[in-house]
């Protein structure tokens, strides 16, 4: 039975990305032809309507045909005419879809950090292109030490995606650690926190450099499984136990807003400083409600 309620899920989503996928494509087309930004603008509004609506028809049938069993607290009085950066400890990829079901026409139309691997995904791919995703090239410290150049690429790539946003309301969702959790990454790291991999700060640091005076504020998102293994097969088979997601809001401090000196090393030690600390209160609300090891 759990298996073929996964090919069923998988059918499902299947179906509903070619559907889709058809006016997602004319529009892709059109939106590279077109002449001006101002038209490319609102080709790109008909382009986030259709991610909209094949979110959407997804939320629905796993509502309904997966039924999953999600406990979730949530922050009041969201709009998507806000600005807003969502950070989230990061398990597995149906942490996308947790996010979206709590999230989902409460704020603007998400836009997610990629790895630049999965501009290779048929239709899916394309549009994460289209929609103007930033694809992260993610360079080891290696690579970086024999070419310094290296180091810019994806800082440019966030820098283009804040300057688009600041045209329109726009949710940047961030996976602070850079890959999903596993007690090997965790151990071959050595990450000071039981439940949580070390979190990365240039990217949200960044973002709150360059776009902090439009933001509303921040989404601290913390997702936890029953299942020490969570994967995205096993939650469309059903199987996934039982899933606690806790959103709260934070106001940005003033500090943040410093687009002068944020390669400074005060301000980068101040945001690490931050940012752990954000952390270790994550780990300890994790420690209740999860076991890794």
């Amino acid at each position: 039975m759990p298996i073929f309620k996964g090919l069923v899920s998988a059918l499902l989503l299947t179906l509903n990305t070619l559907v889709w996928g058809v006016p997602l494509i004319l529009l892709t087309v059109l939106k590279v032809i077109v002449p001006g930004q101002r038209l490319k603008q609102r080709v790109l509004q008909g382009l986030n309507g259709i991610a909209l609506n094949w979110i959407g028809f997804n939320l629905w049938w796993m509502r309904h045909w997966l039924k999953p069993n999600v406990h979730i607290s949530s922050p009041d009085n969201l709009s998507p005419q806000q600005w807003w950066l969502v950070i989230s400890n990061h398990r597995s990829w149906t942490d996308i879809f947790m996010l979206l079901m709590v999230l989902h026409r409460r704020i603007p139309m998400p836009r997610f950090f990629l790895k630049r691997q999965l501009i290779w995904i048929p239709i899916v791919g394309l549009a994460f292109w289209a929609l103007e995703f930033p694809f992260m090239r993610r360079f080891s410290r290696e690579q970086i030490a024999k070419n310094p150049k290296l180091a810019a690429i994806d800082r440019k790539a966030t820098e283009r995606m804040c300057q688009r946003a600041r045209n329109a309301p726009i949710a940047i969702f961030n996976f602070v650690e850079g890959t999903r959790f596993s007690v090997a990454k965790r151990d071959a790291q050595q990450s000071p926190y039981r439940h949580l991999l070390r979190p990365k700060a240039g990217g949200v640091a960044q973002v709150l450099s360059l776009l902090g005076d439009k933001l509303d504020g921040i989404l601290d998102v913390t997702i936890s499984y029953a299942n020490p293994s969570p994967t995205f097969w096993g939650f469309l088979c059903g199987k996934e136990g039982p899933i606690t997601l806790h959103a709260r809001r934070l106001d940005i401090p003033q500090w943040m807003y410093a687009t002068d000196n944020h390669d400074e090393k005060q301000h980068k030690e101040r945001f690490h400083t931050w940012i752990n600390s954000l952390w270790l209160e994550k780990d300890g609300l994790l420690d209740g409600q999860t076991d890794h090891d």
